[in-house]
């Protein structure tokens, strides 16, 4: 399974993107004003840094603007992926620009009907958003079954990119679902390496270490 850092922070990017651990970004604008930095700026640099797909994501509501705002993100770098919406409008930009070979996250995804539209109109990613389902009482993980099993059935190559990863249990839930990617924030990704009994059999292991007097330096 890939793993795609969901943030704007350049330093969390590089230091994931160092040992291994990213395998794409997805940004939107809101996450990209917060650095307080011009949002075509910030892009780039991601774009430099990470040698996978980055989700630049569109602004505009109709169809025929977010096509325009597409190709112009898509200038940014090879490795850019255009976040649409999943409305009608998105569906359509989708069918343009995938046909122009530029790369696509169809985002704010909540169903499977969705999800096969989203394949239809030539998505690269779709991105079903599991925190939030589960904020209304419902298994964002049932979604990406659902979606699985309908991408199986029917041969699509669009990859389903879990969004919305609040903690580690959704990044296991995942895996073992079958979800290409999970797109998490960077604290989620790193306490993916912790757990009480690591923590715990370290600690015993260096007072045992320190009884012998030795070093191995």
């Amino acid at each position: 399974m890939k793993f795609f850092v969901d943030t704007a922070e350049i330093k969390d990017i590089a230091e994931l993107n160092d040992l291994g651990m990213v395998d794409g970004v997805t940004t939107n604008p809101s996450l990209i004003l917060k650095s307080g930095r011009d949002i075509m700026e910030v892009t780039k640099e991601i774009c430099s840094i990470v040698s996978g797909p980055v989700s630049a994501e569109v602004v505009a509501m109709e169809a025929d603007a977010m096509i325009a705002e597409g190709r112009k993100l898509a200038e940014i770098a090879e490795n850019i992926t255009v976040k649409l919406p999943l409305t009608w409008d998105g569906l359509k930009a989708c069918k343009v620009l995938s046909s122009e070979g530029k790369m696509v996250n169809v985002t704010l995804c909540f169903s499977a009907n969705q999800a096969l539209l989203a394949a239809k109109a030539g998505a690269t990613f779709i991105s079903p958003f599991i925190g939030r389902l589960d904020d209304i009482d419902l298994d964002g993980m049932d979604l990406i079954e659902d979606i699985r099993t309908i991408y199986d059935n029917y041969g699509y190559e669009t990859q389903i990119l879990a969004a919305s990863i609040r903690h580690v249990g959704h990044v296991r839930e995942c895996a073992l679902v079958g979800a290409d990617v999970v797109t998490a924030p960077p604290e989620v990704i790193r306490k993916l390496a912790s757990h009480p009994l690591t923590d715990k059999g370290l600690e015993q292991f260096m007072k045992d270490w320190a009884k012998t007097g030795q070093n191995i330096l």
